[in-house]
């Protein structure tokens, strides 16, 4: 269920409601009981349930970049490297 921002345009107080989206909006301030609540425009927000989310889950092939591949240093073979001086 979503969380509704409303504020009354009498006082001025402000609220969240956990509301169904069928729910008839609210209009009677819990402050002053005026009939005065009006729903506010907020961002939503939302929650990323399970395991977790990585960036391979919907990439294919070479174009998946893994946490290990970025460890090593470009043309490492597996070999050591030498350092020219």
């Amino acid at each position: 269920m979503p969380i509704y921002e409303y504020q009354c345009q009498a006082c001025g107080h402000q609220m969240e409601a956990l509301q169904r989206m069928s729910d008839a909006p609210l209009t009677d301030c819990p402050a002053c009981n005026k009939p005065e609540l009006s729903k506010q425009i907020s961002a939503a927000g939302f929650r990323l349930k399970g395991g977790g989310w990585y960036e391979t889950d919907f990439k294919t092939g070479s174009k998946k970049n893994l946490a290990g591949d970025a460890a090593k240093p470009a043309g490492s073979g597996g070999g050591t490297e030498s350092k020219a001086s």
